[in-house]
């Protein structure tokens, strides 16, 4: 095997533009993923035969949001690949109907601080 692609300790190395074919933004649409955005698998979506046809980066994202629903940054981690990766990938299950995303509240929908501390204050008193 040449050496520019076996590391001794790490194994066989892929770098990351080999994974989303030379890609940097997720799908055609330029989706953005909040590293808080929540990902689960869409029961409704896509059927076992479109996943097969996936690469196994993608298996292993579907993998890790079937067992429970997980953020992108959780999905980099766990996967142990790259955040832009991941984003480009995700890209790709949400396109093909594979994923469902919630982004994250924006802060101006957020409730007031000082509404949850009342909350808290109104809440030590009971």
């Amino acid at each position: 095997m040449d050496g520019q692609w076996y590391d001794a300790e790490a194994g066989p190395l892929v770098r990351p533009y080999a994974m989303t074919g030379g890609r940097t933004k997720p799908g055609p649409h330029g989706v953005r993923f909040d590293l808080i955005a929540l990902v689960v698998v869409d029961a409704g979506g896509a059927d076992a035969a479109d996943e097969a046809l996936l690469g196994p980066e993608h298996r292993a994202l579907l993998g890790l949001c079937r067992s429970e629903t997980q953020s992108v940054a959780e999905l980099a981690a766990d996967a142990d690949l790259p955040v832009g990766v991941v984003r480009v990938l995700l890209g790709d299950l949400l396109e093909a109907g594979h994923v469902r995303v919630s982004r994250p509240v924006p802060p101006a929908r957020l409730p007031d601080e000082r509404i949850l501390r009342e909350v808290i204050e109104g809440l030590r008193a009971l």
